[in-house]
């Protein structure tokens, strides 16, 4: 009995037989799969079999096997099968012979070859013959096939065609990634005008596209899926997106999750996906690495950074090393990249540009660049010409600015319009305006708020012991709001309501903290509480601060309280300043004490 030794083979494969007990590895028994097919495909062919020789030489094509293959689709085709006729084009492409691939392409697709139809359109197209390009492109599309329906759209949208979106859907519906991230793009371009249920209807089916591309490995669509989930606040599954984007090399998607994991708390991670994407020529990503090291001290770092953003095209850069300089001291070199940017059509740049002018006297030179600012959406430089205005006495101008400025939330500049019309006796416009301030995190807003509301409010009864106190009204807590906020005057006010409703610890603390922000009212105001509770001593402490502040009243209680102790010349002293101080009232009552103890003082 012969032995089967190690060498010997199995039938007609040319392969060896494993020794026993071995098991061959998965991708051997692949290739030994693949082997056997060929040879039975060969085998097949030379015995005359059409479509084994057209199999057999579209697997050898693909391998990239252009002699292997050759002489099966010659052979193939010369027996009439359309499919090696158009794999037989695609090889001659391969090896530069176009004019005779196409000739091949065309017998394949007169015979009704799909794939044929759409080669030779995009031969035709790559030649600039766009009307046989078309037909070609239309003959594949309509027969089903995604290449050709996708070429096809391509080619609508280059000529703006209104079928294109026809077949980009075609090609999409049909599992073509790049068809459904464009189809995805275009349907975001037109989510914006028209009817809001509309643009939400076009923003959702976007984003079912964006997804489905995604999932099919496109970069891009992932970073616009991550996007649009981040906008809506799912900010875990975007972190996904960005990051099979990013690890696919898309910059763009990097940055936007060092954004992301930077808002979470995690600089680091951050840092790590800038870099990569800085590394990659995203400017955004070098200017956020450059705002990073900045923010550690790292001046010289940070400076090569936004130098990086710069040359990336990123002229945030140029905005970036401006500040930097500026923040260093460095006026000239500011002045020179905020100029930089400024030119380049930077807003912020040119405000900045133009605050540096202004700062260095040069009040012509900064208001060209306040209003280029103004005029191309700068809310900061629009309230920056309010106040050259008004410094001018232009006040109507100054309005102007002002409104523009408040139109857009700016706080301050909404305070400004409620003041000029406070002054123009339009309260009910006034208010709108000092309530947009206030809100906006004005403290003076929300104090001159609180001041016409209180205004308005009829008198309300004496507080008596035991009495039920009613609920804030709104101007009170507008006084509180603005006082927390450590407005001095809402302070001393949020201080008097306190006292008037009998809370005598409320009223202390919020004068206190007045009259430590250096407001003689809240000092003088303090000093009344301290005394009526018998702490005469710390009262004189603080009408002291208050006089020396100029509070005639004040310096009166200090002349009568030096008076009553005996210490006439230290009273005539106070007696003195009050007189100076007044008002009137105040004046008239010190000059009288004062005499008193001039007599006394002389007799």
């Amino acid at each position: 009995m012969d032995v089967m030794g190690d060498k010997a083979t199995l039938f007609e494969t040319g392969r060896f037989v494993q020794p026993a007990g071995t098991e061959p590895a998965r991708d051997e028994m692949a290739d030994m799969g693949e082997a056997a097919e060929e040879t039975r495909l060969a085998l097949a062919a030379q015995s005359g079999d059409v479509e084994a020789a057209s199999v057999l030489g579209a697997l050898l094509l693909r391998r990239g096997d252009l002699d292997g293959a050759e002489p099966h689709l010659r052979a193939a085709t010369a027996a009439g099968d359309r499919a090696a006729a158009n794999n037989l084009g695609v090889l001659l492409h391969q090896r530069g012979y176009p004019e005779e691939a196409a000739g091949w392409w065309r017998i394949a697709a007169v015979a009704g070859s799909a794939a044929a139809a759409h080669a030779l359109g995009r031969h035709h197209r790559e030649r600039g013959d766009e009307p046989a390009a078309e037909y070609w492109l239309r003959q594949s599309a309509e027969q089903g096939h995604v290449l050709g329906a996708y070429a096809l759209a391509d080619l609508l949208e280059h000529r703006g065609d209104v079928g294109a979106e026809h077949w980009m859907r075609a090609a999409a519906e049909r599992g073509h990634r790049e068809a459904a991230y464009r189809l995805a793009r275009a349907l975001d371009r037109t989510a914006g005008p028209g009817e809001e249920s509309g643009a939400d209807n076009a923003v959702a089916e976007a984003e079912q596209w964006y997804r489905q591309a995604a999932a099919r490995g496109h970069r891009r669509a992932a970073l616009h899926l991550g996007a649009i989930l981040e906008k809506r606040g799912e900010l875990k599954e975007a972190g996904r997106w960005y990051l099979t984007s990013a690890k696919d090399g898309e910059p763009r998607a990097a940055c936007a999750l060092g954004f992301l994991l930077r808002d979470a708390g995690d600089t680091e991670s951050a840092a790590v996906w800038w870099l990569r994407a800085a590394q990659e020529g995203d400017g955004n990503a070098a200017n956020a690495l450059g705002a990073l090291h900045a923010e550690r001290g790292e001046t010289q770092t940070a400076e090569r950074w936004y130098r990086a953003a710069l040359s990336a095209g990123d002229d945030n850069g140029a905005y970036n090393l401006g500040l930097l300089c500026a923040e260093q001291g460095r006026t000239a070199q500011a002045e020179q990249w905020y100029r930089r940017a400024a030119y380049a059509g930077h807003r912020e740049a040119a405000n900045a540009l133009a605050i540096l002018l202004l700062q260095g006297g040069d009040t012509t030179g900064a208001e060209p660049w306040f209003s280029k600012a103004a005029e191309a959406g700068s809310v900061d430089a629009a309230f920056n010409l309010g106040i050259l205005y008004a410094g001018r006495g232009e006040e109507e101008m100054a309005l102007r600015w002002y409104e523009r400025a408040a139109s857009a939330g700016h706080a301050e500049a909404a305070l400004q319009v409620g003041i000029a019309r406070l002054r123009q006796g339009d309260e009910q416009e006034a208010e709108r305006h000092l309530r947009c301030a206030a809100g906006g995190g004005s403290a003076e807003g929300a104090y001159r708020l609180a001041t016409l509301l209180d205004a308005r409010r009829p008198p309300e009864p004496a507080h008596e012991l035991g009495e039920i106190v009613q609920e804030k009204t709104e101007c009170e807590e507008w006084y509180e709001r603005a006082a927390s906020q450590g407005h001095r005057r809402a302070q001393v006010r949020v201080g008097m309501l306190a006292a008037a409703r009998g809370d005598v610890v409320e009223a202390a603390r919020w004068y206190r903290a007045a009259a430590e922000a250096g407001s003689r009212n809240g000092a003088f105001n303090l000093g009344l509480l301290l005394a009526r509770e018998g702490s005469e001593p710390e009262a004189a402490v603080w009408w002291t601060r208050a006089a020396d502040a100029g509070h005639g009243r004040a310096a009166l209680r200090l002349a009568l309280v030096y008076a009553r102790r005996g210490e006439l010349a230290e009273g005539q002293r106070w007696a003195d300043r009050a007189v100076a101080l007044g008002p009137a009232e105040v004046a008239e009552r010190a000059g009288r004490l004062r005499d008193a103890l001039r007599e006394e003082l002389s007799a």
